[in-house]
């Protein structure tokens, strides 16, 4: 006897992330097969659009790469303090702080912190290379090669597109009015999203 197989259809809709507390998080399915995601967590706010296919009992969620970098610099220069500055800027004072900063010297790698005001300061050297990642959005570190062995400031600007997330074959099984399978960002294997109403 031959057995069909059994697909069960996707409903468009919301779906919301169920049984985690205080996170926020779900997607929106719509009918010409994209999707919206979103993810808060206290300060945190994530983001996504893509596009969903089913296969069997799943359904596979993809999106376009982002750009390279999450941050962008913006000047660099020589200047005549005995010091090294690190400065971010950003239009919301509130995601300047906790971005970590890695430099590569002659002598080796220094780290360190963004204050308040998104900078960081280390004793005068040469600098290779600056990488920087930041606390909200820790997806990846954004690398520059330093060319300018003299320069001693430097500042870059967050790119508006950290607060993305990249989808590249997250598969979600379909079970009547929700769905089962990974979160983008968190950890586990096993998460349920139930559609609303």
């Amino acid at each position: 006897m031959l057995h069909a197989q059994t697909k069960q259809p996707m409903k468009t809709g919301e779906y919301y992330l169920e049984g985690v507390m205080e996170v926020g998080s779900g997607f929106r399915f719509n009918k010409d097969n994209t999707f919206n995601f979103f993810f808060s967590y206290g300060a945190i706010d994530r983001e996504a659009n893509g596009t969903w296919e089913q296969k069997g009992d799943s359904i596979i969620l993809n999106n376009a790469p982002k750009p390279e970098k999450d941050f962008a610099l913006v000047k660099s220069m020589k200047t005549k303090y005995n010091e090294t500055v690190i400065k971010i800027t950003d239009p919301n004072q509130m995601v300047l702080r906790n971005i970590a900063c890695r430099i590569q010297t002659p002598q080796g790698e220094l780290e360190g912190i963004t204050n308040q005001y998104g900078e960081i300061t280390f004793d005068k050297t040469q600098i290779d290379q600056i990488s920087l990642i930041h606390e909200f959005w820790p997806d990846r570190f954004s690398d520059f090669t330093i060319t300018e062995k003299d320069h001693n400031y430097f500042e870059f600007r967050i790119e508006r597109w950290i607060v993305e997330v990249e989808f590249k074959n997250l598969v979600l099984k379909v079970d009547k009015n929700s769905l089962t399978g990974p979160h983008p960002i968190m950890q586990g294997k096993e998460f349920s999203y139930v559609r609303g109403e």
